[in-house]
C-alpha cells in the first residue's frame, strides 16, 4: 500500500505516520512537510514544500497512490475566516485536484472535526469551512473518501501536540487517560491511525466518522 500523509509534524499526522510505519500493509509513505520530520524509516520519502499552494510541483510523486491521509490543519482560535479558509479549504482543494490527476483510484481521508457543518450555512465559521472542505473531497470522485470527525484525541507513544496550550491540557488530564479511553466518543492517535489504514480496504456507507466510528474502524 502506497500512502501520502500531510501534517506529519503535528500530533494527529505523527500518530498516523507511526501506525503506517508499523503496519506491514503499508509499503511506501510519501510525506509532504514544511519542515523535516525527525523520524526515519525505509518506507518514508519526504518532500519539503514551504508553500502548499504550489503542490502541483510535486505532482510526479503522486502516481499510483492507494490512499491519502490529509492530517494538516490549524486551530480556528484567533484566526480570521479568510486565513482559516486559505489553510483549510484552499490548500485541501489544491491537494485534492493534484492527487486526483494522478491517482483517482485512491481513498482520500481527511481529519475534520466533530461539529463540522456539511450544509455550509451554519453560524460557526470553522464548521462551515470544514463542511465545504469535506463536501469538496467527497464529491471529487475518488474511489472512496472518509471524513474523520474526531473530537477528543488522546496522544500515545510519546506523541505531543505542536500547540503549547494543548500540551498543557494533556499534562493536566494525563492521570485520567485510562478512564477517558473508556468513553466511546474519545479516540487516540493510535486508533485513528489504524482506522485510516483499515479504511483503504473496508468500504462502508458511513463517510463521516465520529469518535466511536473511528474506534470501531480501528478494530
Amino acid at each position: 500500500m502506497k500512502v501520502l500523509i500531510t501534517g506529519a509534524t503535528g500530533m494527529v499526522g505523527l500518530g498516523v505516520l507511526y501506525e503506517c510505519i508499523e503496519d506491514s500493509r503499508v509499503t511506501e509513505i510519501i510525506l509532504i512537510n514544511r519542515k523535516p520530520i525527525k523520524k526515519t524509516s525505509k518506507k518514508i520519502k519526504e518532500y519539503l514544500l514551504k508553500d502548499f499552494n504550489k503542490l502541483s510541483t510535486l505532482r510526479k510523486h503522486f502516481y499510483d497512490l492507494d490512499a491519502v491521509f490529509h492530517c494538516m490543519g490549524i486551530s480556528s482560535i484567533g484566526v480570521k475566516e479568510e486565513q482559516f479558509k486559505s489553510i483549510t479549504f484552499d490548500i485541501t482543494e489544491a491537494l485534492v485536484d493534484t492527487v486526483y490527476s494522478k491517482s483517482p483510484q485512491a481513498v482520500f481521508n481527511y481529519v475534520s472535526g466533530t461539529g463540522t457543518d456539511e450544509t455550509e450555512k451554519g453560524k460557526i465559521m470553522w464548521a462551515r469551512v470544514k463542511g465545504r472542505t469535506e463536501n469538496y473531497i467527497i464529491n471529487k470522485g475518488f474511489k472512496d473518501s472518509y471524513m474523520f470527525r474526531a473530537g477528543a484525541i488522546i496522544p500515545e507513544k510519546g506523541i505531543k501536540s505542536s500547540t503549547i496550550w494543548y500540551n498543557a491540557i494533556y499534562i493536566i488530564t494525563r492521570p485520567f487517560f485510562p478512564l477517558m479511553k473508556r468513553i466511546p466518543s474519545i479516540t487516540t492517535t493510535t486508533k485513528l491511525g489504524k482506522a485510516m489504514i483499515n479504511s483503504v480496504n473496508v468500504n462502508q456507507n458511513l463517510k463521516r466518522l465520529e469518535g466511536n466510528d473511528i474506534n470501531t474502524l480501528a478494530k
